[in-house]
């Protein structure tokens, strides 16, 4: 109860900041156009950062996608987050298969990581692969699965690719509407997330 009560806290509060940023980055995006520009230097730099925050799990990137999805638009800023984490993914792949335990438990805890281990599924594995990514934060998942089990990379690159884009979608375009509509597309993403949860046997 205790992780789980944690895991709930900073979700708010990663939510929190996603809201902040999204309100100072409408009220303030010509500033920003000036000082981050929307160029190709600008887009490269939100992409690295995207790819940091993947293999140095937990760093969240979440609160992030507000100025990107105004800067850049949402298809631009979505497209983007999803380069991103599909090449955090890959690298946190070759990583967990190259080195082992020895080199991840210097970015994500190990123990956090075998709590996963009776959730990996053991049927029905691509579908639920899918909607893994669709309800577990894209980090943990990567490392849970390149290092707990033997899933082959094909399977792993396809499911994350798929999984990850409506999510993708989703923050981007959250990321450039009002608060009130912002909170209530936070709700509902918490019912399917809870609903995915169920389905996969997420406790």
């Amino acid at each position: 109860m205790k992780g789980k009560t944690k895991s709930f806290l900073a979700a708010i509060f990663v939510i929190a900041l996603f809201i902040l940023v999204s309100y100072y980055t409408r009220q303030n995006i010509e500033f920003l156009k000036e000082l981050i520009g929307n160029d190709f230097r600008g887009i490269l730099i939100y992409l690295l950062i995207t790819v940091f925050a993947i293999v140095v799990a937990p760093v969240s990137m979440m609160p992030l996608i507000p100025i990107a999805s105004n800067l850049y638009g949402v298809f631009y800023a979505a497209i983007i987050n999803i380069i991103g984490w599909t090449i955090g993914s890959f690298i946190v792949f070759f990583i967990c298969r190259k080195y082992g335990k020895n080199l991840i438990k210097k970015f994500v805890s190990l123990e956090k990581l075998y709590e996963w281990e009776s959730r990996i599924p053991k049927e029905k594995v691509f579908l639920t692969l899918i909607l893994l990514r669709m309800s577990v934060p894209v980090d943990i998942l990567s490392y849970a699965l390149s290092l707990l089990t033997k899933i082959n990379f094909r399977t792993y690159a396809l499911t994350t690719i798929i999984g990850v884009i409506p999510f993708s979608f989703v923050f981007s375009y959250l990321g450039t509407i009002p608060l009130v509509y912002q909170l209530a597309g936070f709700v509902l993403i918490g019912f399917v997330v809870v609903f995915l949860n169920r389905y996969t046997g997420v406790k």
